[in-house]
């Protein structure tokens, strides 16, 4: 598993799949590899129809279906971030002021099998309820089930050094609003860049040169700097836990193996499996978001 980079395709015609799919097979000599499929939920709160109980704001929940893992991001408007409290603490008192809050803004989890969620919420008689997004531009149902926004496409290797996924991104109606495109470089497990949003240069030209010469295309790059990505993932109870000293000991003759005398400390797993999907999750996520999508 490697570094991922996501784009978006904004305005993607009917037959940006196969044009894209086309271009990978003949001027990149790319492999498939299979499909690409993801099912994405949202659902809000209703703590205000508590009777008595008052919300200036209800909290948000989203999540993203991948194989056999449910990844779950928890929004509450209300509850400070992770670097709101560091920035008001003392020097000195980070650690404590960390302790305090009960919960912070965003809650990153992930869950299996698919459908425990929903089975855990009717479990406990929980008030959320999930929105369906219908075709209608600016319209909204409520649904108690039903997948609201689905991702359809294939996988493509590029050598032994690159996966490709690329998929359409499909509305609860049949809608397709443009596509998705994520690449993966296997060889390194993070990429640094001088670039503050955490852009990549190699990726983002990967990505640029499959898609296919199409006159007026909006591509978007979707990024998340190491310091959201922090806070999003952040576990106070884990943090100490799991860090750990690289030795050079840990060196192997592995051909993706990297250069780590730079690197002072990592967490267990941080690019291996369920680990590495969580990136890849969030930043779909955060896509269809800033669009309105979910």
């Amino acid at each position: 598993m490697g570094f991922t980079g996501l784009a978006r395709w904004l305005n993607a015609p009917p037959t940006g799949l196969q044009l894209v799919c086309d271009n990978l097979m003949l001027n990149h000599n790319g492999q498939p590899r299979g499909k690409w499929n993801l099912s994405v939920k949202s659902y809000r709160s209703q703590l205000g129809q508590i009777p008595g109980f008052q919300t200036t704001a209800e909290r948000s929940m989203y999540a993203l279906t991948l194989d056999d893992n449910v990844f779950i991001l928890l929004e509450d408007p209300t509850a400070p971030s992770r670097a709101d409290v560091l920035a008001a603490a003392p020097l000195g008192k980070e650690a404590l002021y960390l302790q305090d809050p009960s919960h912070y803004r965003n809650t990153f989890l992930t869950l299996r099998p698919p459908g425990a969620l929903e089975q855990l919420l009717n479990q406990i008689k929980a008030r959320w309820i999930a929105i369906r997004q219908t075709s209608a531009a600016g319209t909204q149902r409520n649904q108690t089930s039903g997948q609201q926004l689905i991702i359809d496409g294939q996988t493509f290797a590029i050598g032994t050094d690159w996966l490709v996924r690329i998929g359409n991104v499909i509305l609860a109606g049949g809608a397709v609003k443009g596509m998705l495109l994520e690449a993966e470089y296997l060889p390194l497990p993070v990429l640094h860049s001088a670039v503050a949003d955490g852009t990549s240069e190699l990726l983002s030209n990967l990505l640029t040169s499959i898609l296919p010469n199409v006159r007026d295309a909006k591509t978007v790059a979707v990024t998340i700097s190491d310091a959201q990505w922090e806070d999003v993932l952040w576990d106070r109870e884990e943090e100490l836990k799991n860090v750990k000293q690289v030795a050079p000991e840990t060196r192997t003759n592995d051909p993706y193996a990297w250069d780590t005398e730079d690197v002072t400390e990592w967490k267990q797993g941080d690019w291996v499996g369920v680990d590495r999907d969580q990136r890849s999750a969030f930043l779909i996520m955060g896509a269809l978001r800033s669009e309105g999508l979910l």
